[in-house]
């Protein structure tokens, strides 16, 4: 897939497993994301992504392969768009991030598709979503179907969520 993102050609989207050395590149995905600005910055203050946790978990990476705009330290010319943590034991979507410049070109939309047969892989019937209230939007389009709100949580989180789930099947359906 090669397209335009922010005036720039880019080269191929690969969803690949994360590794360790993944890091440092999805911990500042998460710290820099726009979505945490402003009430929802102290979510993301001080969190990590460390290499224990891409080892123990189901860590997948959106990364674009040849483009032109890798960053400085980029693994051979990729560049990180977006990735997603599959928990399989309870069944939950734990982590799900899109870089701010990779918005709005679907790369959210393939991160849930691949995650949808992953679980599927994994035997799961359906995973859970304690979503970011301005990402509940996205996740129904996906097909995500409400099921509750997880209160809020002081002084971790201040304000109610929304439980959502999705159903999996062959193919990633709900």
């Amino acid at each position: 897939m090669v397209g335009e993102m922010g005036g720039v050609r880019r080269g191929v989207v690969v969803i690949r497993r994360a590794e360790g050395r993944d890091a440092k590149r999805l911990t500042r995905l998460v710290r820099s994301s726009r979505a945490y600005e402003g009430r929802y910055s102290s979510m993301v203050e001080g969190y990590r992504v460390g290499p224990d946790y891409i080892e123990a978990h189901r860590v997948f990476v959106a990364v674009e392969e040849g483009g032109d705009g890798a960053g400085a330290g980029e693994r051979d010319s990729e560049r990180v768009l977006g990735f997603y943590a599959l928990m399989v034991e309870p069944a939950e979507l734990d982590l799900m991030f899109v870089a701010d410049h990779a918005q709005g070109y679907g790369i959210g939309r393939r991160l849930v598709e691949h995650m949808r047969e992953e679980a599927w892989r994994a035997g799961l019937d359906s995973v859970r979503v304690v979503s970011h209230p301005p990402a509940e939007g996205f996740y129904c389009s996906m097909g995500a179907r409400p099921v509750g709100m997880v209160p809020a949580n002081p002084p971790a989180v201040m304000w109610d969520r929304p439980e959502l789930a999705f159903l999996v099947g062959p193919g990633g359906e709900s």
